[in-house]
């Protein structure tokens, strides 16, 4: 077993502090993503919005988006080879000049990469009028069907940021890339 310099992991650690910082970012988690993993991520989120005395209809939204984003990595993370990434994201939080920054990012299995691309797109097209029509146009529809709610996450971020959603595919091998999402929420003034 090969013993690391515990000099080199603390210069790492006041590296990676600093960075954080220089990079406005509130709250970071990366790793294995579950329900309960997931409320330990809002609850410190909510901490850390409460302690920079954030209004109510802000901490709303940004937690709306939030939990979206970390729904995303739970349900639709992807490994169809052997589970090695199932399940596994990152999570992000930014504050900077009165934006919050939210961003996720998770496995995907490539097949599944141009529905989403469309999907995301058609969202990005919609203007707010067009993004509320279309939110009450799929509940309507899973009211009718029967089904569950396709869709309506991603359309949510869309509504609560106010702002089109940022997104990328990055390939890792033939069947799987690495999908990064990013939305933005303007403080209530």
């Amino acid at each position: 077993m090969r013993k690391v310099n515990a000099n080199v992991q603390l210069n790492f650690i006041y590296d990676l502090h600093n960075e954080m910082r220089s990079k406005n970012l509130v709250l970071l988690y990366e790793g294995e993503f579950s329900q309960e993993i997931t409320k330990s991520v809002l609850e410190m989120a909510e901490r850390n919005m409460n302690y920079f005395g954030e209004k109510e209809n802000t901490k709303r939204k940004v937690f709306n988006i939030m939990v979206e984003c970390l729904q995303n990595i739970c349900k639709h993370s992807d490994d169809p080879k052997n589970l090695k990434y199932s399940r596994t994201g990152i999570f992000i939080i930014g504050r900077k000049n009165g934006e919050y920054i939210i961003s996720s990012g998770n496995y995907i299995d490539n097949k599944k990469i141009d529905s989403l691309k469309s999907r995301l797109d058609q969202i990005n097209s919609l203007d707010k009028v067009g993004l509320k029509l279309r939110y009450k146009e799929i509940l309507a529809e899973s009211k009718k069907t029967k089904t569950h709610l396709i869709g309506l996450g991603l359309l949510d971020i869309a509504r609560k940021s106010g702002h089109k959603l940022e997104y990328d595919f990055g390939k890792v091998d033939e069947d799987v890339s690495y999908f990064a999402l990013q939305a933005r929420k303007i403080k209530d003034k």
